[in-house]
């Protein structure tokens, strides 16, 4: 008996250890891909290549609004995939009028970086500031995260003034979500990048847009609602019942967000762009 619980206490160490070490492996999906805008459906957007905060070049794709003081929406997706994957988000802002810049993360594209929370909040910082050097101000940025990107964009809005936040499929912390998933082990105290959101979005004064599938599996529901309990009074918090984690715009995310756009963004709009964009 003493030995089956040496060799069992020895193969928790053993696993623990490995998914210490590993853990960035098992968060960050690199993917070589350097998908052309055009290729979906994006004719005004072009391919960039956006200054990291450490010298890497971010594939991004870049389109200006299209009034010089429309909002633009600066997007950072889930940990998996590439911008291609958001071409759909990317279409809507862009039939919208708005501008939009979807940097690619320093692990894809060939960037050839390192992930962790540090590095990838850093990176969204750069991107920021790109827009400015472009001339966009602070007061048309939108920022948008969904899923892993829920975390960068909740930390870059304390960083930097933006006009509002969105966060599709948000989780609490990476840590809460981790101990979820290896319920067994101490998880959530192993954790290099840990996106605690909860620390950072109750200091927020800005329009906040929450969007949750009640089905979703990845990042189960009770997480949002965390998130939410520690948000702003004004935080808007929607719930998709029949949608997943990456299905939200399936079920009708699309209205919830046109509706948060127009409540909060096109009030705040000089009148004359109003009346343009009404003239079509």
């Amino acid at each position: 008996m003493t030995n089956l619980l040496l060799v069992g206490g020895g193969a928790y160490v053993a696993l623990m250890t490995l998914l210490f070490i590993a853990q960035r492996r098992l968060m960050y999906h690199p993917t070589d891909e350097r998908p052309i805008p055009a290729a979906y459906g994006l004719f005004r957007a072009t391919s960039v290549e956006v200054p990291s905060h450490d010298g890497l070049s971010l594939f991004s794709w870049w389109q200006p609004p299209k009034e010089p003081s429309g909002k633009v929406v600066l997007y950072f997706h889930g940990n998996g995939g590439s911008i291609a994957g958001r071409a759909d988000r990317a279409q809507y802002f862009a039939g919208r009028g708005y501008g939009l810049l979807f940097p690619s993360y320093r692990y894809n594209a060939g960037a050839e970086g390192a992930p962790s929370e540090e590095a990838l909040v850093a990176d969204a910082a750069a991107s920021y500031d790109w827009l400015l050097s472009k001339g966009v101000q602070s007061d048309q940025i939108v920022v948008y995260g969904e899923s892993l990107g829920t975390g960068v964009a909740v930390a870059l809005a304390n960083r930097r003034k933006t006009a509002a936040l969105v966060l599709e499929a948000p989780y609490s912390s990476i840590a809460d979500v981790a101990q979820s998933v290896y319920w067994y082990m101490p998880a959530k105290w192993l954790v290099h990048d840990r996106f605690d959101s909860t620390e950072l979005i109750g200091k927020l004064d800005i329009p906040i847009l929450i969007v949750h599938g009640g089905e979703d599996r990845v990042i189960p529901i009770r997480f949002a609602q965390v998130l939410h309990e520690k948000a702003p009074r004004h935080a808007s918090f929607v719930v998709l019942p029949q949608a997943g984690h990456d299905n939200l715009y399936s079920h009708g995310m699309a209205d919830h967000l046109s509706d948060f756009l127009d409540r909060n963004l096109l009030s705040s709009m000089p009148k004359a762009v109003l009346e343009k964009q009404a003239a079509g």
